[in-house]
């Protein structure tokens, strides 16, 4: 069984996969903002850890309380993240930066840390929650996509760097997932959108509906890539994933951009 560090557990695809990997018998360290929303994962035999993934100090405070328990860390979930949608022209620089934050460069921080543990010990494993955001693209989230397709790039030269120690790197894609994204999403979208040149288009986005599937279809890839002798580069799970990507990769940005507008009545 292996040491595993999660963080953004405090809900959806995080707290889907740490209640997973609890009843596969490994020994879950759950991090988040929101201890409080983790009481459960606690009840349950998982070790419960502040962590704002924008702070240094909550992040190295957390690798060194692992590291002092166990003597490593077997694999670190990268998870935290949110996604932030508005227009280009309306979105601040300031919040497009804490987009970045977030979703790449506190995840990078931790991961920094983290890689020296698994080094010294020949071996570890590095997932990291991207999406099929980092694939592909939708109206009004130029910004989150950016963070996403970071992500990927980022992830996929760091899998060449950390080979040589024996330490792999994953990355989960989830497609349409029913979580607080949608719902954390929208409403900023709208302040910024909602009311200017790109009012019509925010409102058919914030109205769209979908499949969506359920977390524990990407707590199965997680808990597949945590477990799987040779893990896979990627793992693909969820809603319309595989099918938008297909499109984007084999029809191309024309037929690509018709298909994805076609809801907003722009297709």
């Amino acid at each position: 069984m292996s040491i595993i560090l999660i963080t953004g557990a405090s809900s959806g695809i995080g707290k889907a996969a740490a209640q997973r990997l609890l009843n596969e018998g490994h020994t879950v360290y759950v991090a988040a903002r929101r201890t409080e929303a983790m009481q459960d994962l606690q009840a349950r035999g998982a070790l419960p850890l502040r962590l704002d993934i924008t702070r240094e100090d909550e992040i190295t405070a957390a690798v060194e309380r692992i590291t002092a328990q166990h003597g490593g860390l077997d694999v670190l979930i990268n998870n935290a993240g949110f996604g932030m949608y508005g227009s280009v022209e309306e979105t601040t620089l300031e919040d497009a930066r804490s987009q970045f934050e977030v979703n790449v460069f506190g995840m990078a921080r931790l991961t920094q840390l983290v890689i020296p543990v698994m080094r010294g010990q020949g071996r570890g494993r590095i997932i990291i929650t991207s999406s099929m955001g980092g694939r592909i693209y939708t109206p009004l989230g130029a910004w989150y996509h950016a963070t996403k397709h970071a992500v990927e790039g980022w992830s996929d030269a760091l899998r060449l760097e950390l080979a040589p120690f024996g330490i792999d790197v994953v990355l989960i894609e989830p497609g349409i997932i029913g979580t607080e994204f949608g719902t954390v999403m929208t409403g900023p979208m709208l302040e910024r959108s909602g009311s200017g040149p790109y009012a019509r288009l925010a409102h058919a986005v914030a109205g769209a509906t979908a499949p969506m599937s359920k977390p524990d279809v990407v707590a199965g890839a997680i808990s597949r890539a945590v477990t799987a002798r040779r893990p896979r580069t990627r793992y693909v799970a969820g809603s319309l994933a595989r099918p938008l990507m297909f499109i984007r990769k084999h029809l191309g940005d024309r037929v690509y951009d018709r298909v994805i507008m076609a809801p907003f009545g722009r297709g």
